[in-house]
């Protein structure tokens, strides 16, 4: 950016690049098109090139995480919630390394992931290799996806989903539907599959219709984000559980980053691409914070619950 100063968005009609946090009572980070520059390669590494090499997980509390868990679970049970995700910070030591390296080995293990490298002065590096998308919309037509449930992907081998991975993913599915009903039209609702994300498996339900007037692309964001793939359901109470339980700030892990309003000549109708921050990493004084999280219902074990956790920190790490 040609402007060190931040600029954000609320009602994302301008054009650029937008980095959204994952409460939606905080602002939007706008990146304009028109303040927006190409640089090289040598610019990015050598602001983000440390020496002697270490890499140190710690402050890893799982005894925290199985107790949240477990409260999540109890209010399931008596019929405060239906489904919440549950999601911790694990903070890796780390020096010597390049931004392009890591940005290449991301884009290498997940090949059909938005993978991408994202820096301010004023907020910090990111990194990370998304999986899902939360929208996708050219002129009035829109896609999205509901995407839930996970396991590791083991080659040969067919994967079989058990009860609690279908009914998690169901419930993002049924709440998308609901949702769009009230700001488009044409909804087409396509057969769930599996799909492959690094080493992690995960089932998908593609959606896609048309906005209606007076609809606008604000209101398309607010009423599919935070989808209960990232929060839970019902999403208020699931969202409260959240910000009273998890005991640390989320900041951009499980919002949303993507093109905004992007228009590649005058006759073509204005086109969008966000993605839910998934697989995500902040560097900060020569330390990651690795996020990951799970989604919680019912038939939750909170042993098994951390081991998916413990997993999903494995790209990232490998990266570093």
């Amino acid at each position: 950016m040609r402007d060190a100063d931040l600029t954000f968005t609320t009602n994302f009609q301008e054009k650029g690049f937008v980095f959204a946090p994952f409460s939606d009572s905080e602002k939007a980070i706008l990146f304009r098109e028109d303040q927006a520059d190409f640089v090289s390669e040598e610019l990015l590494t050598s602001a983000y090139n440390f020496k002697n090499i270490e890499l140190e997980s710690f402050n890893v509390s799982k005894e925290k995480y199985l107790k949240t868990v477990e409260k999540a679970i109890d209010q399931i049970i008596s019929g405060h919630l239906k489904k919440v995700v549950i999601s911790r910070e694990e903070l890796v030591s780390v020096d010597n390394f390049s931004v392009i390296e890591i940005y290449e080995k991301l884009l290498l293990t997940y090949k059909n992931a938005f993978v991408y490298a994202w820096f301010h002065p004023k907020v910090g590096l990111w990194f990370g290799a998304t999986p899902e998308t939360l929208l996708s919309i050219n002129g009035t037509d829109f896609r999205t996806m509901s995407l839930a449930g996970t396991q590791v992907y083991k080659e040969h081998e067919k994967a079989v989903w058990k009860s609690k991975e279908l009914e998690e993913q169901q419930l993002v599915t049924t709440f998308i539907e609901q949702q769009l009903a009230t700001v488009a039209t044409n909804l087409e609702v396509e057969k769930r599959e599996t799909i492959k994300a690094g080493n992690l498996l995960h089932l998908r339900t593609k959606v896609s219709g048309s906005l209606k007037a007076p609809a606008s692309l604000k209101e398309l964001i607010r009423v599919l984000h935070p989808t209960p793939a990232i929060c839970g359901l019902p999403r208020e109470a699931a969202r409260n559980f959240i910000f009273e339980n998890e005991k640390y700030d989320r900041s951009f892990y499980t919002g949303f980053l993507g093109e905004l309003n992007l228009q590649h000549s005058k006759e073509q109708s204005k086109t969008s691409a966000l993605f839910v921050n998934l697989r995500c990493m902040k560097i900060k004084n020569k330390f990651a914070s690795v996020y990951v999280g799970g989604g919680i219902t019912r038939d939750s074990d909170a042993e098994k619950e951390w081991e998916e956790t413990v997993l999903k920190t494995k790209t990232m790490k490998c990266a570093l």
